[in-house]
């Protein structure tokens, strides 16, 4: 008991104890009846007393929130929702920039916050109930300077923060540590962690850790694969101690047991969906080559306006020397554009075929009917055009081209993630995310005018004349 109060009275507000040391103690004072845990609280001075709340390696979940041991790059940190990841990236900074003193100098001395936004980076990784301003003791608390968009600790450190969103802004500055959040929903993901990973330059060994909901994306999956990613996971009932009670049995009664739930609240990350007719594994990788034929498929959306569905746009190639069983299909671009109006998603679809220099722009109808290719004359009167109409369900459409994908006769390009995302989630009972799937009824429809009916015609019985 001696041992274990000396290490309790050696603390200071930055900790310098062994994890094993924090470890013992905590699991002593854990051990003890409430009497005993007062009497040896009693017996802890002033300075142990105040230090206690901010050393997080006394409070952290073990084997969730502590960094692991080894030599690693990247720290994704998975977990449902509350189950302390955002806690966790914070203490990470803090124990990167701070000394043992106030003013003594960290490990690290220019760290990147990196959100989807800089309200969500300010809200959340600066300003939250979790965030780095809360888990900062008095003398240690950094500053902010709002018009700089940065922290500024009193050794000097310094942690500046970054949109996703603008991923051109880390084009230039260089940091020796990265706090990444939220990254599955990063909508331009792939483009911010790149130029992140160059600006991680500074000192000996540069880290960053990925504070995240387990949504399944291909970038998420790319940096869990690497050899130098290590990661930890949690689901929301590990962090019960700080949730509301009426919180965890709502959420445990509606979603327990659901994909939903295994995602959000056990922290699962589901590679896809039970039933799908794509899976990520099964999408090749095509390559640029010389086309037969280029189309550019759309899939309008019904309303116009913010909340309007999105409007699918997909390109696609073919090269189809010798017979159909010979042809191949690249997807190379999806141009979907969410929240437009009908002339702003017409103009895209022109734009995008005519800088792939497409042979026939193809449109569903069933909603828009004679108004979408109005639309699209009002932008280019000369465009190749065709109108198609659904005549049977989404997933019966779908199937014929995701066998094609099974014979591996459709490859896509690189930075297809959101339709792959998409794709993946579409069973044979339908559509299992949330919305609308735009984007693969574009890809279907483009892969069927390049690949499914042409095939048909090719194969139908011919009369031969005398």
């Amino acid at each position: 008991m001696e041992n274990v109060r000396n290490k309790v009275e050696a603390v200071k507000p930055c900790s310098t104890l062994t994890r094993q040391d924090a470890r013992s103690v905590i699991d002593y004072l854990s051990g003890l009846e409430p009497k005993a845990l007062n009497e040896a609280l009693d017996g802890l001075s002033d300075n142990a007393l105040v230090s206690l709340p901010w050393l997080f390696e006394f409070w952290a979940l073990e084997g969730h929130q502590l960094p692991p041991e080894g030599d690693w790059t990247t720290w994704v940190i998975l977990g449902g929702r509350g189950a302390g990841k955002t806690r966790a990236g914070a203490e990470w900074v803090r124990a990167q920039v701070e000394g043992a003193r106030p003013d003594d100098k960290g490990r690290c001395r220019r760290v990147a916050l990196v959100g989807e936004t800089i309200e969500q980076c300010r809200e959340v990784m600066v300003f939250g109930e979790s965030g780095i301003l809360a888990c900062s003791p008095p003398d240690r608390r950094p500053k902010w300077e709002a018009t700089r968009r940065r922290l500024l600790w009193p050794n000097g450190a310094v942690a500046e923060l970054y949109s996703a969103f603008d991923p051109e802004r880390l084009r230039g500055p260089q940091f020796d540590a990265a706090w990444v959040d939220e990254l599955a929903k990063w909508k331009k993901g792939r483009e911010a962690w790149d130029m992140l990973q160059f600006a991680l330059r500074l000192g000996e060994s540069p880290r960053q850790v990925v504070t995240t909901t387990p949504k399944n994306n291909a970038l998420l999956r790319e940096i869990l694969d690497e050899a130098s990613t290590v990661k930890t996971s949690a689901p929301t009932s590990a962090n019960s101690a700080n949730l509301a009670a009426s919180f965890l049995r709502y959420v445990s009664a509606k979603y327990q047991g659901t994909r939903l739930g295994r995602q959000e609240l056990e922290g699962e990350m589901l590679m896809a969906e039970e039933g799908a007719l794509w899976s990520h594994e099964g999408i090749r990788r095509g390559k640029d080559t010389e086309f037969n034929r280029i189309v550019v498929a759309v899939d309008p959306p019904v309303t116009s306006g913010a909340k309007a569905d999105l409007c699918g746009i997909v390109v696609a190639g073919v090269v189809t020397d010798g017979p159909p069983v010979n042809w191949r299909a690249t997807v190379l671009k999806d141009a979907s554009v969410q929240g437009a109006s009908p002339q702003a998603w017409a103009a895209r679809a022109v734009e995008v075929f005519h800088a792939f220099k497409a042979d026939r722009l193809v449109a569903e109808v069933n909603q828009g009917g004679e108004l979408v290719e109005s639309l699209i004359r009002q932008i280019d009167p000369l465009v190749a055009y065709r109108a198609v109409r659904a005549s049977r369900g989404k997933v019966a459409r779908a199937e014929p081209v995701a066998a094609l994908y099974e014979q591996g006769r459709v490859a896509h390009m690189q930075g297809l993630d959101a339709l792959e995302d998409q794709m993946c989630l579409m069973t044979g009972e339908g559509f299992k995310g949330a919305g609308s799937p735009d984007r693969v009824d574009a890809l279907v429809w483009a892969i069927t005018d390049l690949m499914i009916d042409p095939a048909a015609k090719f194969l139908a019985p011919r009369v031969r004349g005398l």
